[in-house]
């Protein structure tokens, strides 16, 4: 059949619409994406016809393209992935997960109407943060607290309520990057600020500080390392230190946590991450920390502190375009009731439990991965064998911390690694994973017991492709 035969047999979008598979996908699909994917693929295959590429056409032969043309454009493009690298608060894979206790609890608040900010009690207008100051006081033992959208926010908020046009003391080994390029001293700038560094990179005393108050002093701020360590000839000034100035010179102390941790975990072998417990039990005015990493909650920023300085911050403008919405007040309500019962919040808090699960229960998972896959994969295909390896908390927290867990190594034998971790990215559900020393890594800790099918059915597919 020559070119034009071909071109003149091609069936006409109205032609396509009108047949049964396209009546069945504008019930299914929005219309817009039916018809760009028909287009599309008459357009696609007039070009191949146009090449010699095609030697015959038919309707029935384009719907399957069509089919997974649409399928593709309809598709949400945030979508859930199996998380196979190990890091537990995984910034790329949304950090930390919820579980489905959690969910329940946002599920229900989401589908109705809910009392957000009206008072049941008086029968009135109330305020939504009412909803979790009671259990973030408790928890914390601070006098009173505030959420906003993420901890960056939480500094800010602070900065400009409490030292806008004033001077904040700061180290100058804590003017860290808190991620996405955000700097402490860019937020400080712009929350109106002014910053006074003391001290050396690796060295800074409390006299420093000290003899840098003056008139115009509004804060004194630390904040922890958290994502980074200084080792070797340092020198840092800890909080119960800056509290002696703080009680000196009547100068309040702001402390950014960071991470912010609820559990002490030096039994677990975690010395160098203080609770937010702790911080707040020191006298400090103001602690500020994140929900969605240690916490293991949405994403949020929670600032803890005396009560007539959260007052202060809780009167400034910037707090409405930074308050969270009614699905992070439930999620956080929910998250914090766990941490009523320490051990409960460990047994059911997922960034918890996979941070402090027992190896063993890792190797098993390992174990359990490595034998269904070695019944779908043939040694000809992939080398699979289970390796003692170790994983990251992720998030910007526990930088240093080495977990141990184990691992699934699959070194495929037909095709590449890097091409097999393409493959797996683009499955569905996607798979992510990581490369080392010529094998595909796939790490127990991170790999739920309920993904478990998903990801064998994922690693299968990908190598028949």
């Amino acid at each position: 059949m020559n070119k034009q035969k071909l071109l003149s047999s091609l069936p006409s979008v109205d032609e396509i619409l009108k047949s049964e598979k396209g009546l069945q996908w504008q019930e299914s699909f929005p219309r817009r994406y039916v018809l760009q994917a028909i287009r599309e693929i008459i357009e696609h295959t007039r070009q191949l016809i146009l090449k010699d590429e095609i030697k015959e056409i038919s309707m029935e032969a384009l719907l399957p393209e069509i089919q997974t043309k649409i399928e593709k454009l309809s598709s949400f493009s945030l979508k859930p992935v199996i998380n196979a690298t190990g890091v537990v608060i995984h910034t790329n894979l949304g950090r930390s997960v919820l579980s489905e206790e959690i969910l329940e609890n946002v599920k229900k608040v989401a589908c109705g109407y809910s009392n957000l900010e009206y008072d049941l009690e008086k029968g009135q207008r109330g305020k939504r943060y009412s909803h979790i100051q009671r259990l973030l006081n408790e928890i914390t033992g601070a006098e009173s607290s505030l959420i906003v959208n993420n901890n960056a926010a939480a500094v800010f908020v602070c900065l400009t309520a409490l030292a806008k046009g004033k001077e904040v003391i700061v180290s100058r080994g804590e003017l860290v990057e808190i991620g996405g390029s955000f700097r402490v001293p860019d937020v400080m700038s712009a929350s109106g600020a002014i910053l006074r560094e003391v001290g050396t990179t690796n060295k800074t005393h409390l006299h420093d500080y000290e003899k840098a108050i003056n008139e115009n002093t509004a804060l004194l701020l630390k904040v922890h390392q958290s994502n980074f360590r200084t080792i070797g000839f340092t020198k840092q000034v800890e909080i119960e230190d800056l509290m002696t100035l703080r009680r000196k010179h009547n100068i309040p102390v702001m402390f950014d946590l960071g991470s912010g941790c609820l559990i002490d975990l030096k039994p677990y072998g975690v010395h160098i991450e203080p609770t937010v417990q702790d911080i707040v039990k020191s006298g400090c005015d103001i602690v500020t920390f994140s929900g969605d990493k240690l916490l293991g909650g949405p994403q949020g920023g929670i600032i803890t502190g005396k009560t007539d300085l959260i007052e202060r911050i809780s009167k400034n403008p910037l707090m409405r375009a930074m308050r969270i919405d009614k699905l992070t007040l439930s999620a956080f309500e929910a998250v914090l009731m766990h941490y009523l019962d320490e051990e409960k919040a460990k047994r059911e808090i997922p960034t918890l439990k996979m941070l402090l699960q027992n190896v063993n229960e890792i190797k098993a998972r390992a174990k359990k991965i490595a034998m269904r896959l070695h019944k779908k994969i043939k040694e000809d295909i992939a080398n699979i064998e289970v390796m003692a390896d170790s994983s990251q908390s992720g998030g910007g927290a526990l930088p240093e911390i080495e977990f141990k867990t184990f691992v699934v190594a699959i070194k495929p034998k037909k095709l590449s690694v890097n091409k097999l971790e393409e493959r797996l990215r683009h499955g569905n559900p996607p798979i992510i994973a990581r490369i080392k020393e010529d094998a595909l890594i796939v790490d127990a800790r991170t790999v739920m017991n309920r993904k478990i099918e998903a990801l064998i059915k994922g690693i299968e597919g990908a190598f028949k492709q």
